[in-house]
């Protein structure tokens, strides 16, 4: 602490001046009392804080000029029209009165002035309103007409309606003096009596048409909105039909390496290398709801050689894929429930062998694909169940993706064997450049 005492500045002698430095932590120190002849001068508190900390929105928020374009703009409730165009509505209401006015006198036999006196009359009075209607979009934005408060946003308006209507009244008076010998009294009394029913209607008109353009913009908006849940809602029902196909999958093959675990340990091993490759394939690569045919061929040929191993020379299979073909798109994970259905009703029930063949081809716009066995029969119950959760929840994807536009169904084949058929719109879908290798059948 630095104490001065007696000390002479300019030949004046100045009070005992007591220097206290702040402490270097903790609350800021409070006022102290007022002693007469001491004064404690404590130095300030200088505490750092982040840029942005005394708002948190502060970094957010940028600073931009405004243009011409801005300033070109008229400004009608929720919605911002060109100034030129603005004017060029307006003038035609102009030269819509004014042609009318002129008729009017033309017909009942009075007197005819001049074009430009029309004009001028009819430009001095919508002109105004063209002046004022921002102000009326303004008042019929924060006063809706709405079934909860109507009555009251009704009185707002009836009251609100009178007042713009004499301040129209008041500026058409005002600027019409400039041009009549007539007194600004003479000219409000005209006004009254020439504009003030047209005045009041012109207000409800524009409150009106604020109204509809509201009730329009936002009925698009939750068309908009109604828009994104459906097709938010369809992607979620997707992804869940999604994640019960692959369990469903992974499990059944589970359990068929189970049980060659004892039979043949070697082709268990490779039943297992296959699924790990299938598996690694689906974290890889599925992103989307929708691959190329080729792509879902690779992966339906791990899930073949999964089923080959366990039967051994009982199945066989055979693929014809027309070229053009190849990369159109389908959705991921489509051909192996199918091929398991085809497998476990076949095969799975029945003594024998049995041939699995698939088959697409193009016809028009539309992809043909066809799963056929040779070694079961379409029984009547199998065709209700839909043959099981695999086939079901294609079929629920197909309706999610396409619509009305695929189909899938069951037939039997001659002389004996089910076919699965299903149609599809043809669409090209681009590969991607890295593919997930795997090992081949």
């Amino acid at each position: 602490m630095a104490t001065a005492s007696g000390s002479v500045i300019n030949d004046r002698p100045q009070r005992l001046l007591t220097l206290a430095p702040a402490p270097s932590s903790g609350p800021l120190p409070t006022r102290p009392a007022i002693n007469p002849g001491r004064i404690v001068v404590t130095a300030p508190r200088i505490v750092a804080m982040p840029f942005g900390a005394f708002h948190p929105r502060i970094h957010t928020l940028t600073m931009r000029r405004p243009t011409w374009e801005d300033a070109m703009k008229i400004r009608l409730g929720d919605m911002e029209i060109d100034a030129t165009r603005y004017l060029a509505l307006w003038s035609l209401i102009v030269l819509a009165f004014a042609v009318q006015r002129m008729i009017h006198d033309a017909l009942l036999g009075g007197q005819v002035w001049s074009a430009f006196v029309y004009l001028r009359w009819s430009m001095i009075q919508w002109y105004t309103w063209a002046a004022l209607a921002p102000l009326v979009f303004r008042l019929a934005a924060s006063h809706p007409i709405q079934s909860s408060g109507r009555l009251s946003a009704i009185r707002f308006h009836l009251v609100a309606g009178i007042g713009v209507t004499v301040i129209a009244v008041i500026i058409g008076a005002g600027v019409s003096i400039l041009f009549e010998p007539s007194s600004f009294f003479e000219q409000i009394q005209q006004f009254i009596g020439q504009h003030m029913a047209t005045g009041l209607l012109t207000y409800w008109a524009l409150v009106l048409l604020q109204h509809s353009l509201h009730f329009q913009a936002e009925k698009s908006r939750r068309e908009v909105e109604a828009s994104h849940l459906a097709t938010e809602l369809a992607q979620s029902r997707l992804q869940v039909l999604k994640t019960q196909l692959q369990p469903h999958f992974l499990f059944n093959t589970l359990h068929a390496i189970v049980t060659l675990l004892d039979e043949d340990k070697r082709s268990a091993e490779d039943m297992l290398l296959r699924l790990s490759e299938l598996l690694r394939a689906f974290l890889e690569d599925y992103d989307g709801q929708e691959i190329t045919l080729r792509r879902e061929l690779d992966l339906l040929d791990l899930y073949l050689g999964i089923q080959r191993n366990r039967f051994k020379d009982r199945l066989t299979t055979q693929v014809y894929v027309a070229p053009d073909t190849l990369n159109c798109a389908v959705p991921s994970l489509m051909l192996q429930p199918i091929v398991e259905n085809a497998i476990r009703h076949g095969i799975g029930q029945r003594v024998g062998a049995d041939r699995i063949e698939i088959e697409s081809r193009r016809e028009g716009d539309v992809l043909c694909i066809e799963v056929r066995n040779r070694n079961s029969m379409l029984e009547s119950d199998s065709a209700a169940s839909g043959h099981g959760i695999g086939l079901s929840n294609t079929r629920l994807r197909l309706k999610e993706l396409y619509g009305d536009h695929a189909e899938i169904r069951l037939d039997m084949i001659w002389p004996e064997g089910v076919a699965c058929r299903i149609r599809l719109p043809f669409r090209e879908l681009e590969e991607p450049d890295e593919m997930p290798e795997h090992v081949t059948a």
